[in-house]
């Protein structure tokens, strides 16, 4: 299984301060983003490529900590 997933969305409308998206494969698909989030230059009608990547790293990173914060947790409740 690849770490990254890319697709093409249509940037439908913009509403204050999100962007309304449609997953170009299936339409039925909507989702918002904040505007902030897209190219400055983002105008609705566009298509535009989407990338999610896994961050490995991070993930571990993270995982690790709530584990340490768990035992802690654990820890308090032994007096």
């Amino acid at each position: 299984m690849e770490d990254k997933a890319t697709f093409l969305v249509s940037l439908d409308r913009i509403e204050g301060d999100l962007a309304a998206l449609l997953l170009r494969e299936d339409e039925s698909i909507r989702f918002t983003l904040p505007l902030s989030l897209l190219p400055g230059d983002a105008r609705e009608g566009d298509i535009l490529e989407i990338a999610i990547r896994r961050d490995v790293a991070a993930t571990t990173e993270a995982r690790k900590r709530v584990a340490e914060r768990i035992e802690r947790l654990r820890g308090r409740g032994k007096a």
